[in-house]
């Protein structure tokens, strides 16, 4: 069994939580100035998903933090420029491309991987490097097609070889183009200078256990794993040399390690009211939800509609360091549909109309109607402050 040193600083559930908003970019001024590669570089990881009710989820992350940032402008801070990749971290994530030499670990573990769910057929790898060099950047469609039939897993050949390609680093996503990944050689899509697997496995997994902590501001040893989805006992290996300072924070019931320049200035400032996509890193990992916010998280997007308790996309509701309510949402032309809204109590109602609105506002929609309310006497309260920001 692992020991770790015994930790000398005790932090109260409140100051975690207020380090961990700080982290995140929830709790004091934002650095506008960095924009949308500034919330990149801050969180080490942006999700991606296929799912766009209001937005996809790498463009609510920065409206999260940033406000009503173009979504244009989004698009372009990610891909024009060589500033960010497309890789497995927490999942499929936008990452730095300053992160390009520390994830040769995995490049490596997917190059001597025994097994793949598609087969590769022969000669399709050679091919697609080929067609790649000489008129890449390609969509997997223009390599040769992306699947054999309609049906979603059938992959084709080539999807197969520049699906493998990407893992291993050979090939790079550079930009998405109607949510189809483009390809390109990692040769001209990533700077020389970064273009290199030199890194052993234990300094990029120092450097991905200090990055989480970063971005964490404090963590337990799985919510520092499930950032950048490494096992406990690659995390054990490292977290003594990484940086991170062990602390005990009241209630966690486990050890926890902190960013020691977290630990320096008390975390004040404004705090942010938002709506957060269900995959935002503050709210990746569901037992650090509960254990911060007192909020159970559950993206219900894959859960059959009669057993869904809050919503197909139930979007957390940020405000004053709380997670105050959730609100399920959808578009009408201009307007804005909260379908279903849970409060967890009136006190809520200001920040989660004032939430709406900003949202509205950020995808162009003049007007926000709130259905169904879980609190049935809170729905009217919320109507009235919803008309009354609208007027």
């Amino acid at each position: 069994m692992t020991t770790h040193p015994r930790p000398a600083i005790d932090l109260s559930a409140d100051d975690a939580r207020r380090i961990a908003l700080r982290a995140q970019g929830f709790l004091g001024a934002p650095a506008r100035r960095a924009g949308v590669r500034g919330v990149l570089r801050h969180l080490g990881a942006v999700q991606l998903d296929t799912i766009s009710v209001l937005a996809r989820t790498h463009e609510l992350v920065p409206y999260a933090r940033l406000g009503a940032v173009g979504r244009k402008t989004v698009e372009n801070a990610y891909w024009k420029g060589t500033h960010a990749f497309e890789y497995w971290s927490h999942a499929a994530c936008i990452l730095p491309i300053e992160e390009w030499p520390h994830f040769a670990f995995r490049r490596r573990a997917y190059r001597n991987r025994p097994h793949w769910n598609h087969e590769l057929p022969d000669g399709a790898y050679d091919q697609v490097i080929k067609q790649l060099r000489t008129e890449g950047p390609l969509t997997a469609t223009e390599l040769g097609g992306a699947k054999r039939t309609s049906e979603w897993w059938d992959w084709s050949g080539s999807k197969v070889a520049v699906e493998r390609a990407l893992m291993y680093g050979e090939v790079v996503c550079v930009e998405r183009r109607g949510w189809k990944r483009v390809y390109d050689l990692a040769e001209r899509a990533v700077p020389e200078e970064l273009l290199h697997d030199e890194l052993d496995d234990t300094e990029c997994l120092r450097r991905l256990v200090r990055l989480a902590g970063q971005s964490l501001g404090v963590g337990t040893r799985a919510d520092i794993a499930d950032y950048h989805r490494l096992k406990g006992e690659q995390v054990d290996a490292v977290i003594a040399d990484s940086g991170l300072v062990p602390v005990t924070v009241e209630g966690w019931g486990r050890p926890a390690w902190a960013d020691p320049e977290a630990l320096e200035t008390p975390p004040r400032g404004r705090h942010r009211t938002t709506l957060l996509s269900p995959f935002d890193s503050l709210i990746w990992e569901r037992a650090r939800t509960e254990r911060i916010f007192g909020f159970t998280h559950r993206l219900e997007a894959y859960v059959p509609k009669p057993k869904r308790v809050y919503g197909y996309f139930a979007m957390p509701v940020l405000a004053g360091s709380r997670l105050v309510g959730r609100v399920d949402p959808a578009r009408e032309g201009r307007t804005l549909v909260a379908k279903q809204v849970t409060l967890n109590d009136a006190k809520a109602v200001p920040a989660v109309a004032q939430a709406l609105i900003e949202a509205a506002s950020w995808v162009d929609c003049t007007n926000v109607r709130a259905e169904r309310v879980d609190a049935p006497d809170l729905r009217e309260p919320l109507v009235r402050e919803l008309a009354r920001a609208l007027a």
